[in-house]
Order: C-alpha cells, then structure tokens, then sequence
C-alpha cells in the first residue's frame, strides 16, 4: 500500500505532468508572466464551466473575499453575517476593512450557517451575509437568499471549499455553488479541489456593473494605465498559476467524483458505529464535494483517535478546533456562549480524514478500519 497522504499532491500531478510541463514551459517561452494569455483562457473556462457571466482572477482567495466586499461599497461600522465555524479568512477581511463581523451558529448537520440563526441576528446595521460551503457541501442558499431578499442583503458565498459542487433550488432547477448569491469568492490553495502549484483566487459574479467595479480594484484601481479611478489594490493570478489551473479545470469534475467516491467508500464502513456521525449529505451526492471528509466522533475521546491514527501514519486534521468566537484576534469578553451550541459542540468532536482524488480503496479500508479498532 502507498504511504498515506492528507492531500496527495504528488500523485494527482504524476497523472497530469506532461500537461502541465508544456503549458508552464509556454509560459516560460513566452515570458508573459503577468496577465498573459493562460489567465484570459482559464479564466473564460471557468466562465463557461460555472455558467456565470464574469471570472475576475485575484492572488489569493483571502484577497477574493476582501475584494468583493470591496466592490459592495460597504461602510466602516456595517455588519455582516457569517458563521462562527469556519476558516479565519472569512472573519479577517470583514474586520480588515472595518466592518463588523457578527457571527452566528450553525446546522449540526451540514455544518453550514443556519438560515434561522441567521434572521434572528439581523439588525438595521446589517449589510451583507456571508455562507461558506463548508467542507464542500453547499449551504442552504434558498433560505439564504430568501432572507437576504426580505432585509435587502447583499449574498457574498465563501466557495473556497466547494467549487464544483452543484445546488439544487426548491423548484428542482440546479446551479453551480459560487453563482448563487450577488458574488462569490473562491481560493486555489494547492490543496482545494481545484488547486494551483501556488496561492490563486477568484471572485464571481453575474453583474456587469459590480464586475467592472472589481476590474478596477484588483488592478490598483486602473482601468486604463496610470490612471486611477478607485482605490484598488494589487492582486492578479500568474499566468504559470493560471496556465495550471486551465489544465486541471478540465479534470474537476473527475477529480471530485472520485472524492465522492472515497465519501461513499468511507461512509458505508463508519456509518454503523455508535460513536460515529459520519457527513451528511444528498441522495445523488451532488451538493458535496467532500475538500474533507470530517467525522463527528460523539461520547469518545476524539483527541485520543488523532493520537492514535498518527501513531499509525494516518493524516488527519482537526478543523477547526477553536470557534471564531473565542479567538484572541476576534474574542468578544461579553459573548452569550448559548448563542453557540452547535458550533461548542463540533470543536470537540469533528475529524477530518484523509480526503482527495487519488485515495485507494485498501487505503479507505485501511483508515476505516483504524478509526473503528481505536473506537472498540
């Protein structure tokens, strides 16, 4: 059996190397390092691929948050909604531009924000709700927007870990997560599901005007040379990043399947145990493109199991072992921690298991087996 890896990196480049050795030596031959024409042509594929009007490619997808906070135009002292159980980047940027980050609790299911949750911290200084879809899975983006709509909102979806997944609205039609609100953020970290050999992100949205706007802001607030009309910053996607990610856009989809694989493969080993919650998640799978699949191990010492699947040269990840809430950068000294029940309580129990396209089945046996020996 292979060594088991977190992410394998290593061997989802071995199945594409002669691809992208050309499109990177192109680069090279070309030496348009800098909004060369790989950026134009992943960034209309990905246009096309999600069925939205305007890819804007950006450095990182912290930066893609900020930015398309940015092009909202909102004030210092507005509020905005997002969940107390997610990644630090999304609370960063609200606070980095001087906005209030109001956070609340999440389902215990899908560990996505709760819409109800949502409504009952609203206040007349709220501006803009922020969903993450978690862990891969799609937020419940009906009830997201419904709200949104009744408070006029802004919906900006943190998709970082969910690109590729697809939402199905309540009258059956389907969208691509990252085209469901007024814009989104994505990041391609190199161990997302579409990752680069380097930091990337992008915003998305299917507004012309705000999309204009955004042009402006990435570019230091240029849309002619020299010429400055917003107050923009300095945030593109290399082209060698670019010329990358052009190449594994086109496996995405057989990439995430073969992680719904490896769910479904995992799932039907756990799901039986008594101290295992194992994800939740639709029939079809088609609202989860597991970037983790994350345990939830109730009444059993889940410390203990990471402990022990390291002693065993099994990776896994505890994310997040700290609620937003408590934070030392983000902390509020006055907190009603009853507002946090769910989120209090999956930072005891998640586990994060070895999740990516290139897993094997004697080695989702292997771990199985492992987390339930140590479970007795």
């Amino acid at each position: 059996m292979e060594p088991i890896r977190m992410v394998d990196l290593k061997g989802q480049y071995t199945f594409i190397e002669p691809e992208v050795r050309k499109a990177l030596d192109e680069v090279l031959n070309t030496t348009s390092f800098i909004n060369g024409p790989a950026v134009k042509d992943f960034q209309a594929d990905l246009e096309k691929y999600l069925d939205v009007k305007h890819v804007i490619p950006c450095a990182n997808g912290t930066d893609a948050l900020q930015i398309a906070l940015m092009g909202l135009k909102l004030q210092p002292g507005d509020e905005v909604i997002t969940a107390d159980f997610t990644f630090a980047a999304t609370v960063e940027v609200i606070s980095l531009l001087q906005l209030v980050p109001v956070l609340v609790d999440v389902d215990a299911k899908s560990f996505n924000i709760d819409p109800i949750a949502v409504e009952a911290a609203i206040t007349p200084k709220t501006k803009a709700i922020i969903p993450v879809h978690l862990f891969g899975q799609a937020a419940d983006m009906d009830a997201i927007n419904a709200i949104a709509e009744k408070h006029d909102l802004y919906v900006i979806e943190d998709n970082a870990q969910g690109i590729g997944s697809t939402y199905t609205h309540a009258n059956g039609k389907t969208a691509k997560t990252g085209t469901l609100g007024h814009v989104a953020a994505t990041s391609f970290f190199p161990s997302k599901n579409l990752g680069a050999y380097g930091d990337g992100g992008a915003i998305f949205t299917n507004d012309d005007e705000l999309a204009h706007f955004i042009r402006g802001i990435v570019n230091h607030g240029m849309y002619e040379r020299y010429y400055h009309d917003v107050v923009g910053v300095n945030s593109r996607l290399d082209t060698m990043q670019a010329a990358v990610l052009k190449i594994k856009l086109q496996y995405l989809d057989f990439y995430n399947e073969r992680r719904k694989e490896a769910a479904i493969r995992y799932t039907s080993l756990l799901k039986d145990h008594p101290n295992i919650l194992t994800p939740h998640r639709d029939a079809d799978c088609s609202s989860h493109v597991f970037h983790q699949y994350t345990l939830r191990i109730i009444n059993h010492d889940r410390d203990g199991l990471v402990k022990f699947l390291n002693e065993n040269e099994i990776p896994c990840g505890v994310y997040y072992p700290v609620p937003l809430h408590s934070q030392k950068a983000y902390a509020d000294p006055g907190v009603d921690e009853s507002r946090f029940p769910v989120t209090n309580q999956l930072v005891k129990e998640v586990i994060s298991l070895p999740m990516h396209s290139e897993l094997s089945e004697e080695q989702v046996l292997f771990i199985s087996n492992k987390v339930l020996e140590y479970l007795g």
